[in-house]
C-alpha cells in the first residue's frame, strides 16, 4: 500500500500565546480523515521535532485531489495531548494547506521546504514559518542509518511523548491511529476556513549543476538576527500553479535586505538600496602624478599605475613621454574577496623591449581606509611621495584616494571591478560595465500626396502611369497608380513613417512613370529636411498644404543651368507634418511599457514609482563550455523609454549583481520587461558575434500591490529548436509605490493609448510595418551607445518576432478561449442541473428566488450587484500572492512537437534548404487546421443566416408561422399581467424532469428547419 510521509522538520519566529512571551507548540497533520500530531516542545518559539509521521493513502489515483492539513497549536497545559482547559481556537499558531497534486515519489526527489503559516481569519495574528517535508513511498522502503537516526531524535526531556515513536523500516505494518472524539471532529471541521494551498516541489531538474558551487554565503538564507532564537532553515518557499513542472515554478525568497529586514540591524546606511544585499567594495581612485624621474636612456617615461590587493591586480592605460600624467582612473575590489591586508600602488615605466622599470610604490593599510556612504561628497585625494623597493623616497608623487563604499557609490559604475581582472584588453572593459540607456523619442510623420501638376512624360504618345515614392531613412513607400492618367495626376494618398529625434533625416519624394513590369522612369525629385517639417499636436486643424517644385533627375552643376531649369518646373502638392499626438508603438501593445504621447505637453503626470532590484541568478548553464569557461552574465531591463544593463559578472554560474534601478510610472497597467544574456563581446571576441539569451521574465504593474516588497526567484525559460530549457533562475525583488492614488484610480476610466488613436485610428494593416520601423529605429540607435546596447537584445526585449506564426502559440490561445468558454459552459451546466432537479434542495431554492425577483422586479439589479459583490469578496481569500511569470504550461511548451518548434523557428519566407516532405506535410497540417476553423467559421455563420431567414420569406410557411405565432403572443402579454407570464415561462423551464421528453423541443426544431445559404456555395 502507497504511504504518505511527512516529515515536521521545525518551526521558527512563532507567535507567542501563553501570556508570557512564548508558547509550546504542537504539530497536527490531517490526511484523508487520518489525523497526527508530534510531541510539544515547551516554552520554544523556534521548536524542532524532526519527527515522522506516516499516512495510508487508500486511493493514489485521487490523491491529486486531496489536501494535506498542517495546523499548529500552543498546549496551554504543556501535557502533550493539546486537549486541556484551553482550546484549540484560543490556541492557534498557524496553518499549512499542501496540495496532493505534485507531490514527489520517492524521497530521493523530495527536499525540506519552508512554508510561511497562513492566519485562521482576517483580524488572526500569525508570524512564522514550518518547514516540512512531504513525499510519497510505494510498498517498503528502508531509510539510510543517518536518515533513520535524524528521523527518529528525540528532545532529552524526562516527559514520556504522548505517541508511539514510528519505525520507518516497517512501513507496511504500520497503521495510523483512529477515531478522533467527536470534540476534535468539530474542531476539525471549524478549521475548514481561508487556507493558502501550497504545491511542493522536488529538486531542480532544470539543467546541469554548477561544476563547482561558490563557497558563499546562499542568497536565499536570511539572517535572523531579530528572532528570539535563531533556526537552522532556509528561507524558501516553493509555490507552484497546479499542472505546471515543478522546476518552472516561482520561488519566494527573503534575503536579508533593509527594505524587508526594517532595519533591525542599527545601521541605516544601506537605505540609498534598500532593494538589494549591501556589497562592501574597497575603492582606489588613481588621479594623477607629477614630478616623476627619467628611466630611459632617451629622457623620456611612459608611465602607468599597477594597483594590487593579493592576487588581483588592476592596470591604467600607459602615457607615452609624460612625467606628470593623469589617470582619473578608479577601482573597486570586492570586499567578500580580499586577499590581503595591504593594498599596494605601484608606478612602472612601460618599455616595449625587456621589463617594464619599477618608479615607485605606496602602500596602504586597508583597516585604515575610511568609510564612506552617499549622499556623502567624494573623498578628497591627496598626494603620496613615492619609496623605493627598499622604503627610500624617491623623485615624483602621486593623487590617490582610498575608501571603503558600497555598490551605492558614484564611482561603482565607472570603476574597474576586480571580478574583471582577466579582461585583456582596456578597450574591451566597457562592454562590462552597468549603464542607463534611453530611447529616442519616436514620432508618426505623415505625408499626404495629393496631386502633381505638368509633369514631362518620356513618351507623350500614350498616357502616363503615375506614382510617387517617398523614402525617409531607410523607409519607403508607394502610393497607388492615379486613376487620373494625364500630366495633372491626383493620388489623394497619405503614407506613414517613423521619424526619431534630433529630425536630421532627409526626406526623398520621387514621381515615377511606370513603363512595363519591374521598369520605372523618374520624372521629378524633391529633398524635404525632416526638421522643417512642421508638428501637429491637437487632432482639429490640419497644416495646409503646399506646392513643391519638382526637379528633374539629372541636375546641371552649372549654375547657368541651374537657373535655365527654376523658370519652369514640375509641381506637386502636399501635406507634411508630425503627429505628436499618438503613441509609437515599438512594442506589442499587450505588454507594452509605454502608453504616453509623443508630445511633452500632452503627458500626464506620474502617478507612483516601480523600484527593481537584481539581487543574483543561480543555477546557470555554462553557455562557453567549447571556449573552456562558464558564463559571463548580465541582465537587462525595459520599462518605459528607460533601458538599464547591470555589469557582467564573468565566469560564474550564479553571479550576485546587487544592483537597483527606479523607474518613474505614468499608467499601472503597464509591464516591465527584464533579461539574462551572455556577453560575447570580451577578451577579443568578434565583433560580429551575437550576446546569447539566458532568459527573459516580465511583470505587469497591475498584478503588485502597492508598497509591498516581493522577493523571487523567476525561472529562466527559453525555447529553442530542440524544446523548452530552463537556464536557471533570476532572484528579483519589485515594489511599486504609489505617489498619488486618486490619479491612479482615474487611469482605470481612461483610454489605454491616448486620443488620436481613437480620434483618427491608424489603419491595423500599417500598424505591424510601423511597429517594426520603431523598433529598427530604437536598435539602431542603442547599438551605437557605448558601451552598444546590440540589436539581438533589443529585438528579443520587444519581442520582434511575436506576430509571426506558431503552431504552438496558436493551441495556447485556442485553449486560453477554451478556459474562458468553460466558465460560461459550467454555468448552463449548473442550469441545466437546477432544471433536472439534479439537486432538489437547489432547485427548490433557485424556484423561491425567482419568484421573489418576479413579485419584486426591483430588487433584479440590486441582487446581481450584491452576488457581484459577494463573490468578490469571497475571492480575496484566494487572490494571488506573488506575481505573475511565464507560464510553459499555459504557452503550450512543455510538450511541443519538434516539428513545430522547427517550423516555429523558420525563417520568412521560409528556407530552400528544407526537404520537401517536410514542406508538404507542414502545409497539409496547415490545411487540416484551417479546415476546422473554416467549418467552425461555417456554422457559425449558417445560425445567424437561419436568424435572419425567420422574417426574410425564404421559407414562407415557416415566416407566416412565426408572425402568426408573433400577433397571439402580442394579444397575450397585453392582456396578461408580466408577472404572471414570468412565472408561467418559469416554472416550465424549471419543470421536473417526469415532465420532460428526451427530445429536442418546439423552438428548437423549428430553428433548425430555417434554411441558409449553406446550399447556395459551389
Amino acid at each position: 500500500m502507497a504511504k504518505l510521509v511527512v516529515e515536521v522538520v521545525d518551526a521558527s519566529d512563532l507567535m507567542p500565546k501563553d501570556g508570557q512571551g512564548s508558547a509550546s507548540p504542537f504539530v497536527e497533520v490531517d490526511f484523508d480523515q487520518q489525523r497526527q500530531r508530534t510531541q510539544t516542545k515547551s516554552k520554544d518559539l523556534n521548536p524542532q521535532w524532526n519527527q515522522t509521521l506516516i499516512f495510508n493513502i487508500t486511493n493514489p489515483a485521487d490523491l491529486p485531489n486531496k489536501t494535506i492539513d498542517v495546523l499548529i497549536y500552543n498546549d496551554r497545559n504543556g501535557n502533550g495531548n493539546g486537549n486541556g482547559n484551553g482550546n484549540h481556537h484560543n490556541n492557534f499558531l498557524g496553518r499549512v494547506r499542501i496540495s496532493g497534486a505534485s507531490l514527489p515519489f520517492s524521497e530521493s526527489e523530495a527536499m525540506v521546504q519552508r512554508y510561511p503559516l497562513d492566519k485562521r481569519g482576517l483580524f488572526s495574528h500569525i508570524k512564522g514559518d514550518i518547514a516540512l517535508k512531504v513525499y510519497i513511498l510505494h510498498g517498503q522502503f528502508a531509510h539510510s542509518d543517518d536518515t533513520h537516526n535524524a528521523t527518529t531524535h528525540h528532545e532529552t526531556k524526562t516527559r514520556e511523548p504522548p505517541f508511539q515513536e514510528i519505525d520507518i523500516k516497517n512501513l507496511d505494518e504500520y497503521k495510523p491511529p483512529g477515531g478522533e472524539t467527536k470534540k476534535e471532529q468539530k474542531t476539525m471541521k471549524k478549521d475548514k476556513d481561508e487556507r493558502r494551498t501550497f504545491y511542493s516541489v522536488g529538486t531542480d531538474q532544470g539543467g546541469p549543476a554548477p561544476a563547482v558551487p561558490p563557497p558563499e554565503k546562499p542568497d536565499n538564507v536570511e539572517a535572523r538576527t531579530n528572532f528570539a532564537k535563531a533556526g537552522p532553515a532556509a528561507t524558501v518557499v516553493h509555490m507552484q500553479v497546479p499542472g505546471m513542472r515543478p522546476e518552472f515554478g516561482l520561488v519566494e525568497t527573503r534575503p536579508p535586505v533593509a527594505a524587508r529586514m526594517g532595519y533591525r540591524s542599527g545601521d541605516k546606511t544601506a537605505t540609498t538600496y534598500d532593494l538589494v544585499e549591501r556589497m562592501q567594495y574597497l575603492y582606489v581612485n588613481v588621479v594623477k602624478a607629477r614630478d616623476l624621474p627619467v628611466m630611459d636612456m632617451t629622457g623620456s617615461l611612459d608611465p602607468y599605475v599597477e594597483v594590487k590587493l593579493g592576487n588581483y591586480k588592476g592596470v591604467t592605460n600607459y602615457l607615452e613621454k609624460n612625467q606628470n600624467p593623469v589617470w582619473n582612473k578608479v577601482f573597486a575590489f570586492s570586499k567578500e574577496n580580499l586577499q590581503s591586508n595591504m593594498i599596494e600602488v605601484t608606478v612602472k615605466d612601460k618599455d616595449y623591449i625587456g621589463k617594464d622599470d619599477f618608479v615607485g610604490r605606496v602602500f596602504f593599510d586597508i583597516g585604515e581606509a575610511p568609510l564612506r556612504v552617499p549622499p556623502d561628497s567624494p573623498l578628497a585625494p591627496q598626494w603620496y611621495k613615492l619609496v623605493t623597493k627598499k622604503g627610500e623616497k624617491v623623485t615624483g608623487e602621486i593623487m590617490l584616494a582610498v575608501w571603503m563604499g558600497t555598490q551605492a557609490d558614484e564611482a561603482f559604475p565607472e570603476a574597474w571591478h576586480s571580478d574583471a581582472h582577466d579582461i585583456s584588453q582596456h578597450s574591451l572593459l566597457s562592454n562590462t560595465r552597468s549603464k542607463v540607456y534611453f530611447s529616442p523619442k519616436l514620432y508618426y510623420l505623415r505625408v499626404h500626396v495629393i496631386e502633381a501638376q505638368d509633369l514631362v512624360p518620356t513618351d507623350k504618345t500614350r498616357p502616363p502611369e503615375t506614382f510617387v515614392k517617398v523614402q525617409v531613412g531607410d523607409q519607403a513607400l508607394l502610393t497607388l497608380p492615379s486613376k487620373i492618367r494625364n500630366v495633372n495626376p491626383v493620388w489623394d494618398f497619405e503614407l506613414m513613417f517613423v521619424v526619431s529625434e534630433p529630425f536630421d533625416e532627409l526626406m526623398m519624394i520621387t514621381v515615377e512613370e511606370r513603363i512595363g513590369p519591374g521598369k520605372d522612369e523618374v520624372l521629378g525629385r524633391l529633398r524635404i529636411w525632416v526638421r522643417d517639417i512642421p508638428q501637429k499636436v491637437d487632432y482639429a486643424k490640419f497644416p495646409d498644404a503646399r506646392w513643391f517644385n519638382l526637379l528633374k533627375p539629372a541636375i546641371a552643376e552649372d549654375e547657368i543651368e541651374k537657373k535655365k531649369e527654376a523658370k519652369f518646373s514640375s509641381k506637386i502638392h502636399l501635406r507634411l507634418w508630425f503627429d505628436a499626438g499618438y503613441h509609437v508603438l515599438d512594442e506589442s501593445t499587450h505588454f507594452s511599457s509605454d502608453l504616453q504621447p509623443s508630445s511633452k505637453h500632452l503627458r500626464k503626470p506620474n502617478i507612483g514609482i516601480l523600484e527593481l532590484g537584481i539581487l543574483s541568478a543561480r543555477n546557470l548553464l555554462p553557455m562557453k563550455s567549447k571556449e573552456g569557461r562558464t558564463t559571463d552574465a548580465y541582465c537587462v531591463a525595459k520599462y518605459g523609454n528607460k533601458w538599464i544593463r547591470t555589469r557582467t559578472l564573468l565566469n560564474t554560474l550564479n553571479p550576485r549583481w546587487n544592483e537597483q534601478y527606479t523607474w518613474e510610472v505614468y499608467d499601472p497597467c503597464t509591464v516591465i520587461t527584464i533579461g539574462v544574456f551572455d556577453n560575447w563581446h570580451i577578451n577579443g571576441s568578434r565583433e560580429d558575434a551575437r550576446d546569447q539569451r539566458i532568459g527573459k521574465v516580465r511583470v505587469r504593474l497591475s498584478t503588485l500591490e502597492t508598497d509591498r516588497i516581493y522577493t523571487h526567484y523567476y525561472p529562466l525559460l527559453v525555447l529553442q529548436p530542440s524544446g523548452l530549457k530552463k537556464h536557471g533562475e533570476l532572484h528579483l525583488a519589485l515594489r511599486f509605490t504609489c505617489t498619488a492614488w486618486v490619479n491612479m484610480l482615474a487611469q482605470y476610466g481612461k483610454p489605454l493609448l491616448p486620443k488620436m488613436h481613437y480620434v483618427r485610428p491608424i489603419p491595423p494593416k500599417n500598424i505591424p510595418w510601423l511597429r517594426h520601423q520603431a523598433m529598427q529605429i530604437v536598435a539602431a540607435r542603442l547599438s551605437r551607445a557605448e558601451p552598444p546596447l546590440r540589436r539581438e537584445i533589443v529585438e528579443y526585449m520587444l519581442d520582434v518576432d511575436y506576430h509571426i506564426w506558431s503552431l504552438r502559440r496558436s493551441k495556447a490561445n485556442f485553449h486560453r478561449i477554451m478556459s474562458l468558454l468553460s466558465g460560461i459552459s459550467a454555468v448552463f451546466r449548473w442550469s441545466h442541473h437546477v432544471c433536472n432537479w439534479r439537486n432538489p434542495v437547489t432547485t427548490c431554492l433557485v424556484h423561491v428566488l425567482f419568484l421573489i425577483l418576479v413579485c419584486y422586479p426591483e430588487l433584479i439589479l440590486p441582487t446581481v450587484f450584491l452576488y457581484l459583490f459577494v463573490i468578490g469578496l469571497w475571492n480575496y481569500r484566494f487572490r494571488p500572492r506573488q506575481p505573475p511569470h511565464m507560464d510553459s504550461r499555459l504557452s503550450q511548451a512543455e510538450n511541443v512537437h519538434p516539428d513545430e518548434l522547427d517550423e516555429e523557428f523558420d525563417t520568412f519566407p521560409t528556407s530552400l534548404s528544407r526537404p520537401t516532405d517536410i514542406m508538404r506535410m507542414r502545409y497539409d497540417r496547415l490545411r487540416s487546421v484551417a479546415g476546422r476553423i473554416q467549418a467552425v467559421i461555417g456554422d457559425l455563420a449558417t445560425q445567424g443566416e437561419r436568424a435572419l431567414a425567420i422574417l426574410s420569406w425564404r421559407d414562407p410557411r415557416a415566416t407566416a408561422i412565426v408572425i402568426i405565432i408573433a400577433l397571439i403572443w402580442a394579444v397575450l402579454l397585453y392582456v396578461t399581467p408580466f408577472q404572471v407570464v414570468a412565472v408561467l415561462i418559469g416554472l416550465y423551464l424549471l419543470r421536473h424532469p417526469r415532465f420532460r421528453g428526451k427530445l429536442p423541443s418546439v423552438p428548437v426544431n423549428f430553428f433548425k428547419r430555417l434554411p441558409a445559404k449553406s446550399d447556395m456555395l459551389l
